[in-house]
Protein backbone atom coordinates (compact mmCIF):
# COMPACT_ATOMS: atom_id res chain seq x y z
CA UNK A 1 0.00 0.00 0.00
CA UNK A 2 1.32 3.43 -0.94
CA UNK A 3 2.26 6.10 1.61
CA UNK A 4 -0.52 8.33 0.24
CA UNK A 5 -3.10 5.55 0.57
CA UNK A 6 -2.10 5.01 4.19
CA UNK A 7 -2.34 8.72 4.97
CA UNK A 8 -5.68 9.04 3.20
CA UNK A 9 -7.12 6.20 5.27
CA UNK A 10 -5.68 7.65 8.47
CA UNK A 11 -7.14 11.06 7.68
CA UNK A 12 -10.58 9.60 7.01
CA UNK A 13 -10.52 7.86 10.39
CA UNK A 14 -9.19 10.79 12.36
CA UNK A 15 -6.03 8.89 13.18
CA UNK A 16 -3.59 11.10 11.31
CA UNK A 17 -3.26 14.73 12.35
CA UNK A 18 -0.10 15.91 10.62
CA UNK A 19 2.92 14.96 8.60
CA UNK A 20 4.55 11.83 9.96
CA UNK A 21 8.35 11.78 10.18
CA UNK A 22 8.44 8.55 8.24
CA UNK A 23 6.32 5.60 7.23
CA UNK A 24 7.12 3.70 10.43
CA UNK A 25 5.76 6.50 12.61
CA UNK A 26 2.64 6.74 10.44
CA UNK A 27 2.09 3.01 10.77
CA UNK A 28 2.46 3.14 14.53
CA UNK A 29 -0.54 5.50 14.77
CA UNK A 30 -2.92 2.96 13.25
CA UNK A 31 -4.96 1.13 15.93
CA UNK A 32 -4.99 -2.62 16.45
CA UNK A 33 -7.93 -4.97 17.00
CA UNK A 34 -7.67 -8.51 18.35
CA UNK A 35 -10.60 -10.61 17.14
CA UNK A 36 -11.38 -14.16 18.28
CA UNK A 37 -13.31 -16.58 16.08
CA UNK A 38 -12.16 -14.50 13.12
CA UNK A 39 -12.01 -17.21 10.45
CA UNK A 40 -15.70 -17.23 9.48
CA UNK A 41 -19.16 -15.78 10.04
CA UNK A 42 -19.52 -12.77 12.30
CA UNK A 43 -15.84 -12.77 13.27
CA UNK A 44 -14.69 -12.67 9.66
CA UNK A 45 -17.11 -9.83 8.88
CA UNK A 46 -15.76 -7.87 11.85
CA UNK A 47 -12.18 -8.40 10.67
CA UNK A 48 -13.07 -7.20 7.18
CA UNK A 49 -14.80 -4.09 8.54
CA UNK A 50 -11.85 -3.11 10.73
CA UNK A 51 -9.45 -3.73 7.85
CA UNK A 52 -11.52 -1.56 5.54
CA UNK A 53 -11.33 1.24 8.12
CA UNK A 54 -7.55 1.00 8.33
CA UNK A 55 -7.09 -0.90 11.58
CA UNK A 56 -4.40 -3.55 11.90
CA UNK A 57 -5.62 -6.94 13.05
CA UNK A 58 -4.68 -9.94 15.15
CA UNK A 59 -7.03 -12.77 14.16
CA UNK A 60 -7.47 -15.81 16.40
CA UNK A 61 -9.19 -19.02 15.31
CA UNK A 62 -8.66 -22.77 15.05
CA UNK A 63 -8.64 -23.17 11.26
CA UNK A 64 -5.32 -22.07 9.82
CA UNK A 65 -6.30 -22.35 6.12
CA UNK A 66 -9.18 -19.92 6.70
CA UNK A 67 -6.90 -17.53 8.58
CA UNK A 68 -4.31 -17.69 5.82
CA UNK A 69 -6.98 -16.94 3.22
CA UNK A 70 -8.25 -13.99 5.27
CA UNK A 71 -4.73 -12.64 5.64
CA UNK A 72 -4.16 -12.87 1.90
CA UNK A 73 -7.49 -11.27 0.98
CA UNK A 74 -6.95 -8.33 3.34
CA UNK A 75 -3.30 -7.76 2.49
CA UNK A 76 -4.11 -4.80 0.22
CA UNK A 77 -6.03 -3.11 3.02
CA UNK A 78 -4.05 -3.70 6.18
CA UNK A 79 -1.54 -5.76 8.12
CA UNK A 80 -3.00 -8.89 9.66
CA UNK A 81 -1.25 -11.36 11.95
CA UNK A 82 -2.99 -14.53 13.01
CA UNK A 83 -2.79 -17.05 15.82
CA UNK A 84 -4.02 -20.61 15.39
CA UNK A 85 -5.46 -21.50 18.78
CA UNK A 86 -8.52 -22.71 20.62
CA UNK A 87 -9.71 -19.83 22.81
CA UNK A 88 -10.07 -22.26 25.72
CA UNK A 89 -6.35 -23.12 25.64
CA UNK A 90 -4.72 -22.01 28.86
CA UNK A 91 -2.08 -19.94 27.08
CA UNK A 92 -4.25 -18.59 24.24
CA UNK A 93 -4.97 -15.14 25.74
CA UNK A 94 -1.33 -14.46 26.55
CA UNK A 95 -0.13 -15.68 23.17
CA UNK A 96 -2.67 -13.49 21.37
CA UNK A 97 -1.85 -10.32 23.31
CA UNK A 98 1.89 -11.02 23.03
CA UNK A 99 1.45 -11.31 19.27
CA UNK A 100 -0.31 -7.93 19.11
CA UNK A 101 2.45 -6.28 21.12
CA UNK A 102 5.27 -7.99 19.22
CA UNK A 103 3.81 -7.27 15.78
CA UNK A 104 2.27 -3.84 16.34
CA UNK A 105 3.37 -2.63 19.79
CA UNK A 106 -0.20 -1.80 20.85
CA UNK A 107 -3.71 -3.16 21.37
CA UNK A 108 -6.72 -0.86 21.05
CA UNK A 109 -9.70 -3.19 20.86
CA UNK A 110 -10.49 -6.75 21.88
CA UNK A 111 -13.49 -8.37 20.20
CA UNK A 112 -14.55 -11.54 22.01
CA UNK A 113 -16.49 -13.22 19.22
CA UNK A 114 -15.73 -16.94 19.55
CA UNK A 115 -18.58 -18.83 21.18
CA UNK A 116 -20.50 -22.08 21.39
CA UNK A 117 -24.00 -22.40 19.93
CA UNK A 118 -25.15 -25.57 21.68
CA UNK A 119 -28.81 -25.56 22.74
CA UNK A 120 -30.79 -27.95 24.92
CA UNK A 121 -33.40 -27.69 27.70
CA UNK A 122 -31.78 -27.32 31.13
CA UNK A 123 -33.07 -30.72 32.21
CA UNK A 124 -31.41 -32.36 29.22
CA UNK A 125 -28.05 -30.57 29.47
CA UNK A 126 -25.19 -32.76 30.68
CA UNK A 127 -22.11 -31.58 32.54
CA UNK A 128 -19.84 -31.87 29.51
CA UNK A 129 -22.07 -29.47 27.56
CA UNK A 130 -22.21 -27.07 30.50
CA UNK A 131 -18.42 -27.02 30.72
CA UNK A 132 -17.94 -26.64 26.97
CA UNK A 133 -20.34 -23.72 26.54
CA UNK A 134 -19.20 -21.86 29.65
CA UNK A 135 -15.53 -22.37 28.82
CA UNK A 136 -15.88 -21.05 25.27
CA UNK A 137 -18.55 -18.38 25.71
CA UNK A 138 -17.82 -16.98 29.17
CA UNK A 139 -14.55 -18.13 30.71
CA UNK A 140 -12.47 -17.52 27.57
CA UNK A 141 -13.83 -13.98 27.01
CA UNK A 142 -13.12 -13.17 30.66
CA UNK A 143 -9.56 -14.47 30.37
CA UNK A 144 -8.93 -12.66 27.07
CA UNK A 145 -10.29 -9.46 28.60
CA UNK A 146 -8.11 -9.86 31.68
CA UNK A 147 -5.03 -10.38 29.53
CA UNK A 148 -5.83 -7.49 27.19
CA UNK A 149 -5.88 -5.06 30.10
CA UNK A 150 -2.11 -5.18 30.45
CA UNK A 151 -1.69 -3.84 26.91
CA UNK A 152 -4.57 -1.37 26.67
CA UNK A 153 -4.21 2.38 27.00
CA UNK A 154 -6.95 5.01 27.60
CA UNK A 155 -9.31 5.04 24.64
CA UNK A 156 -9.25 1.26 24.23
CA UNK A 157 -12.29 -0.98 24.39
CA UNK A 158 -13.48 -4.53 24.90
CA UNK A 159 -16.47 -5.59 22.82
CA UNK A 160 -18.17 -8.89 23.57
CA UNK A 161 -20.44 -10.60 21.06
CA UNK A 162 -23.43 -11.80 23.06
CA UNK A 163 -26.98 -12.61 22.03
CA UNK A 164 -30.51 -11.35 22.54
CA UNK A 165 -30.96 -14.66 24.33
CA UNK A 166 -28.78 -13.26 27.07
CA UNK A 167 -31.48 -10.62 27.55
CA UNK A 168 -34.48 -12.90 27.12
CA UNK A 169 -34.50 -16.62 27.78
CA UNK A 170 -35.00 -18.74 24.71
CA UNK A 171 -36.95 -22.01 24.71
CA UNK A 172 -34.40 -24.85 24.89
CA UNK A 173 -31.68 -22.23 25.39
CA UNK A 174 -30.42 -23.72 28.64
CA UNK A 175 -26.72 -23.17 29.12
CA UNK A 176 -26.42 -20.97 26.01
CA UNK A 177 -28.74 -18.36 27.49
CA UNK A 178 -26.96 -18.70 30.82
CA UNK A 179 -23.56 -18.00 29.28
CA UNK A 180 -24.79 -15.01 27.26
CA UNK A 181 -26.48 -13.50 30.30
CA UNK A 182 -23.23 -13.99 32.22
CA UNK A 183 -21.37 -12.15 29.47
CA UNK A 184 -23.50 -9.07 30.12
CA UNK A 185 -22.60 -9.17 33.80
CA UNK A 186 -18.95 -9.69 32.95
CA UNK A 187 -18.94 -6.68 30.61
CA UNK A 188 -20.52 -4.49 33.26
CA UNK A 189 -17.90 -5.61 35.77
CA UNK A 190 -15.09 -4.63 33.38
CA UNK A 191 -16.88 -1.37 32.57
CA UNK A 192 -17.17 -0.20 36.16
CA UNK A 193 -13.68 -1.36 37.11
CA UNK A 194 -11.72 0.09 34.21
CA UNK A 195 -13.92 2.84 32.77
CA UNK A 196 -12.13 5.44 34.90
CA UNK A 197 -8.90 4.35 33.21
CA UNK A 198 -10.41 5.03 29.80
CA UNK A 199 -11.05 1.38 28.90
CA UNK A 200 -14.64 0.69 27.89
CA UNK A 201 -16.53 -2.61 27.79
CA UNK A 202 -19.78 -3.27 25.91
CA UNK A 203 -21.86 -6.09 24.47
CA UNK A 204 -23.34 -6.40 21.00
CA UNK A 205 -26.27 -8.81 21.25
CA UNK A 206 -27.50 -9.94 17.81
CA UNK A 207 -30.60 -11.87 17.08
CA UNK A 208 -30.20 -14.96 14.92
CA UNK A 209 -27.89 -14.00 12.04
CA UNK A 210 -27.39 -16.18 8.97
CA UNK A 211 -23.92 -17.78 8.97
CA UNK A 212 -22.54 -21.19 8.08
CA UNK A 213 -23.65 -22.42 11.50
CA UNK A 214 -27.24 -21.16 11.29
CA UNK A 215 -28.10 -21.11 7.56
CA UNK A 216 -30.09 -24.37 7.66
CA UNK A 217 -32.56 -22.92 10.19
CA UNK A 218 -33.95 -20.45 7.64
CA UNK A 219 -35.84 -23.27 5.88
CA UNK A 220 -37.80 -24.34 8.96
CA UNK A 221 -41.32 -22.90 9.49
CA UNK A 222 -40.80 -22.90 13.26
CA UNK A 223 -37.77 -20.65 12.91
CA UNK A 224 -39.64 -18.32 10.58
CA UNK A 225 -42.54 -18.02 13.01
CA UNK A 226 -40.47 -17.36 16.12
CA UNK A 227 -38.02 -14.99 14.44
CA UNK A 228 -39.10 -13.38 11.19
CA UNK A 229 -42.82 -13.19 11.97
CA UNK A 230 -42.09 -11.60 15.37
CA UNK A 231 -39.60 -9.02 14.10
CA UNK A 232 -40.99 -5.59 13.08
CA UNK A 233 -38.50 -5.20 10.26
CA UNK A 234 -38.49 -6.08 6.59
CA UNK A 235 -35.27 -8.09 6.46
CA UNK A 236 -33.03 -10.41 8.43
CA UNK A 237 -30.00 -9.17 10.32
CA UNK A 238 -26.63 -9.75 8.67
CA UNK A 239 -23.05 -10.25 9.73
CA UNK A 240 -22.33 -6.79 8.31
CA UNK A 241 -24.91 -5.29 10.68
CA UNK A 242 -22.97 -6.78 13.57
CA UNK A 243 -19.60 -5.70 12.19
CA UNK A 244 -20.78 -2.12 11.68
CA UNK A 245 -22.07 -1.90 15.26
CA UNK A 246 -18.87 -3.35 16.68
CA UNK A 247 -16.77 -0.89 14.75
CA UNK A 248 -18.93 2.03 15.90
CA UNK A 249 -18.36 1.02 19.52
CA UNK A 250 -14.60 0.79 18.91
CA UNK A 251 -14.40 4.15 17.13
CA UNK A 252 -14.21 7.65 18.54
CA UNK A 253 -17.89 8.10 17.66
CA UNK A 254 -18.75 5.48 20.28
CA UNK A 255 -16.23 6.64 22.84
CA UNK A 256 -18.77 7.60 25.53
CA UNK A 257 -20.60 4.26 25.51
CA UNK A 258 -19.62 1.99 28.38
CA UNK A 259 -21.23 -0.95 30.15
CA UNK A 260 -24.04 -1.22 27.61
CA UNK A 261 -25.70 -4.10 25.78
CA UNK A 262 -26.95 -3.23 22.30
CA UNK A 263 -29.67 -5.57 21.06
CA UNK A 264 -29.18 -5.90 17.31
CA UNK A 265 -32.40 -7.68 16.45
CA UNK A 266 -34.68 -5.35 14.49
CA UNK A 267 -36.90 -4.86 17.54
CA UNK A 268 -37.54 -8.56 18.24
CA UNK A 269 -36.67 -8.32 21.94
CA UNK A 270 -38.40 -5.02 22.70
CA UNK A 271 -41.76 -5.26 20.91
CA UNK A 272 -44.73 -7.58 20.74
CA UNK A 273 -44.93 -7.37 16.99
CA UNK A 274 -46.70 -10.14 15.07
CA UNK A 275 -46.61 -10.22 11.27
CA UNK A 276 -50.01 -9.80 9.51
CA UNK A 277 -49.75 -13.26 7.96
CA UNK A 278 -49.37 -14.73 11.44
CA UNK A 279 -52.24 -12.66 12.88
CA UNK A 280 -54.60 -13.65 10.06
CA UNK A 281 -53.74 -17.31 9.83
CA UNK A 282 -56.26 -19.91 10.94
CA UNK A 283 -55.46 -21.45 14.29
CA UNK A 284 -55.47 -25.25 14.40
CA UNK A 285 -56.82 -26.42 17.76
CA UNK A 286 -55.41 -29.52 19.47
CA UNK A 287 -57.12 -32.67 18.30
CA UNK A 288 -58.30 -31.21 14.99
Amino acid sequence: MSEWARRKRALSNGLYTGEANNNMNDQAQRPVALITGASSGIGEAIARKFAKEGWRIVAVARREPRLQQLQQELSELTDLEYLVADVTDKDAPKRAVDLALHAFDRLDCLVNNAGSGKWAPPGETDDDTIDEVLNISLKAPFRFGREALRAMQPGSSIINIGSVFGLLGGLDGGIYCTAKAGMIGMSQAFAVQYGAKGIRSNVVAPGVVKTEMTAAAWDFPGFQRTNQELTPFDRDGTVDDVANTVFFLASKEGSYINGQTIALDGGWSTTKYVAPEALLCERVMPGE
